[in-house]
């Protein structure tokens, strides 16, 4: 974080990154003195309403945030900077978005928890488009020109008004991560679940664990009805609009999942909070479990990062892509898409046996519409082979010599094909996996 002060004495001249959160009403001045040099922009949490036409002086921007601040309109002037990739408006109070403001160059752009009705047609021009975050709107329909964007894999419109999803949508070659629970035409799918009520007394909650975008997750201890003492994870909801949805409906697709040895186990829903909030019981992870993979980066937008030096053997590939693709068979058997289907996802431990877990992107759906089942599945699988061409990625030449990583990489192409309908289900995944073992 920089100071206003820093920037006005000139101390961050040359600089390529600048962070201002400082309560600012307007742009300061002294920003466009780094115009040569400047290529991350980061002005979130202040108060600005606009963006001065002086902005278009910074050519060399490449990612601009300006996610909790007053806007009701996206910025023209955006639309005028040629380099500029990533942009975010998360939280402001946005309604319009005019033609060709949202620069043709946007890879990564993010309008999530804002006003917007109706999208620009010009964003059909985005034709580099990745990654699209509009979850918490007021959008009744896309525009079709969002169809041209051939590149986009990841797709977030849960919490708006939509009526209808277009075909073109479930037909786009790359979409692998699609979240649009809360909307009119995915109505709520009744949940009938034999869980647990666990009232809020009988938890005794310990140290926090974690925070997510939806959640707080704790360690605790749960006296359950036998009258014992369990060591659990209990996540309790934020009741906001995340990146990738509603938490009630997290809550439900948790819920309706179900035990499988390859999914976290929720073992009961909250009940009698203080503070009325709604969480969940979950299993607590064994000691040993890390994360797969760290979330993407800027440079690499829709997919995981690994650390440098990440090596896996080929029988931990299989042994995780097995219990991945068995998770998801048995997730779509009962009208659940994950949505965020990824290695930062998943927690393995050292014999390569695979925990997947976080719902904040999954959509319940209507299994009775066969056609919406068929691609919704089939959309989610390329993002399986997207997992699985990074664990072929890291293994060693030995290994990937080997004609069961041959097959595994088949397996692969067969899941990213551009034609939606070509790809396997996750039946036939998990069968093609087990007889590779």
């Amino acid at each position: 974080m920089h100071t206003l002060e820093q920037l006005q004495a000139g101390e961050l001249a040359g600089a390529t990154r600048v962070k201002l959160s400082c309560g600012l009403t307007e742009v300061p001045s002294a920003i466009f003195d780094l115009a040569e040099t400047l290529e991350i922009l980061d002005l979130s949490g202040n108060h600005l309403t606009c963006l001065p036409n002086a902005f278009t002086r910074l050519q060399h921007l490449r990612i601009a945030f300006f996610s909790d601040n007053d806007f009701t309109v996206f910025p023209e002037a955006l639309g005028k900077l040629p380099r500029l990739e990533m942009i975010g408006f998360k939280a402001c109070k946005i309604s319009h978005i005019a033609e060709d403001a949202i620069p043709p160059t946007t890879r990564w752009l993010i309008l999530t928890n804002n006003q917007i009705a109706e999208l620009p047609a010009s964003i059909g021009k985005c034709a580099r488009m990745q990654k699209l975050m509009l979850a918490g709107n007021k959008l009744k329909s896309l525009t079709p020109e969002l169809a041209s964007c051939q590149n986009l894999e990841l797709f977030r419109i849960s919490a708006n008004q939509i009526t209808h999803l277009p075909d073109w949508l479930l037909a786009l070659p790359r979409l692998s991560w699609l979240a649009m629970s809360g909307n009119p035409c995915n109505p709520p799918v009744p949940t009938a679940t034999e869980l647990s009520e666990i009232p809020w007394q009988d938890l005794v909650l310990e140290e926090q664990l974690g925070e997510g975008a939806s959640g707080i997750i704790t360690r605790a201890h749960w006296q359950n009805q036998a009258n014992s003492t369990q060591q659990v994870a209990v996540k309790v909801f934020k009741g906001e609009v995340t990146s990738d949805g509603l938490p009630e409906d997290e809550m439900q697709a948790c819920l309706r999942a179900g035990a499988h040895p390859n999914l976290v186990q929720v073992l009961g829903k909250i009940t009698q909070h203080p503070a009325q909030k709604q969480g969940l019981v979950l299993g607590l992870i064994p000691a040993g479990y890390r994360n797969l993979g760290g979330s993407p980066s800027f440079e690499s937008c829709t997919r995981d990062v690994y650390a440098e030096g990440t090596v896996f053997t080929l029988e931990e590939a299989i042994s995780i892509s097995a219990g991945i693709a068995s998770a998801a068979a048995h997730l779509h058997a009962r009208g659940i898409s994950h949505g965020d289907l990824y290695a930062h996802n998943t927690l393995v431990d050292a014999t390569g046996h695979p925990l997947f877990g976080d719902f904040g992107a999954a959509t319940v759906y209507n299994q009775d519409n066969t056609a919406l089942a068929s691609a919704l599945e089939r959309l989610e699988v390329r993002a399986f082979g997207c997992l699985l061409e990074e664990l072929l990625d890291h293994l060693t030449p030995q290994d990937m010599a080997q004609e069961r990583a041959q097959n595994l990489l088949l397996l692969k192409q067969d899941c990213m094909q551009p034609e939606v309908q070509n790809r396997p289900d996750f039946a036939t995944i998990v069968e093609q996996i087990a007889s590779n073992s």
